[in-house]
């Protein structure tokens, strides 16, 4: 008969080998299906809110060296990690984006995790003219969308104020924006915010290359992105492998500086289609 230690010892052993098991399932998960990722910044508002939850598709454009988790912390670098993807714009399976997409990539310098809209296609030339995209010398299809209105207060577990179209708010007061609705040439229809001119509302061509998209936040006033070259510390043009997956959906979304204060959710967003 077994002793009780005997048996406490082998329950500890399955107790741990169905942790790892499930860690093992977890990861596999996350390298060849979903990502989950938190919106940090207010770079895409008001199509995603600082504290949306959501998952990322990565069979939607297949797999490169940024489908593998990068961890610099405790020293994995994806490239290392997925060397079987070797060389320019290696990729397996899926197929590019689409115009109008929202894209979850990885920066082509810093390597961190990036949110933004495709709007240029290998080939196209994009321009802002008066905060006005436009693409292969037409400018987009603008509409008026209201008002976006938010609260003036910190935001998000890192406690940023939104910019407000409005003038100097206090604390608490109303933070107003211009939305447009912008269609894209293929007929994508989102909303943008508009909040006051800036540098990038004016800008040269970008000639996009091959095998490389252009990407804008559609809080155009308030997201360094594809219009602001990598040298200024902009994201630039962006390689093909580079992109880890589509944002199809909002699945959770807290207004509040962390997950577990549930007066601050927000359900009028859980499940929330992402276009």
């Amino acid at each position: 008969m077994a002793s009780d230690a005997t048996t406490k010892s082998n329950g500890f052993v399955e107790t741990v080998k169905t942790v790892v098991y499930a860690l093992l399932i977890a990861g596999l998960f996350r390298s060849l299906l979903f990502q989950p990722f938190w919106i940090p910044s207010g770079s895409m508002k008001d199509t995603l809110l600082i504290g949306d939850f959501l998952f990322v598709n990565k069979l939607a454009y297949g797999y490169s060296y940024a489908s593998c988790p990068s961890i610099p912390a405790v020293g994995i670098d994806a490239k290392k990690l997925c060397s079987v993807f070797d060389g320019d714009n290696t990729r397996l399976f899926g197929s590019e984006p689409e115009r109008g997409d929202v894209v979850v990539f990885r920066h082509p310098v810093t390597g961190s995790d990036f949110i933004k809209r495709v709007v240029g296609l290998p080939g196209d030339r994009v321009q802002m003219k008066n905060g006005v995209l436009h693409i292969n010398d037409e400018a987009v299809k603008l509409e008026h969308g209201g008002t976006f209105s938010e609260t003036m207060e910190p935001q998000g577990p890192q406690g940023g104020l939104p910019r407000c179209e409005n003038g100097a708010v206090g604390h608490g007061g109303q933070c107003d924006k211009t939305r447009l609705i912008e269609t894209l040439p293929g007929g994508v229809s989102h909303s943008i915010l508009n909040i006051e001119n800036s540098y990038v509302d004016n800008t040269g061509v970008f000639t996009v290359p091959t095998g490389h998209f252009f990407f804008v936040g559609d809080n155009r006033d308030n997201s360094t992105d594809s219009r602001v070259t990598q040298s200024r510390g902009g994201v630039g043009f962006v390689p093909f492998e580079n992109l880890i997956g589509r944002a199809d959906r909002v699945m959770f979304s807290s207004a509040g500086r962390s997950m577990f204060a549930f007066w601050t959710w927000r359900g009028d967003r859980f499940f929330k289609a992402i276009e």
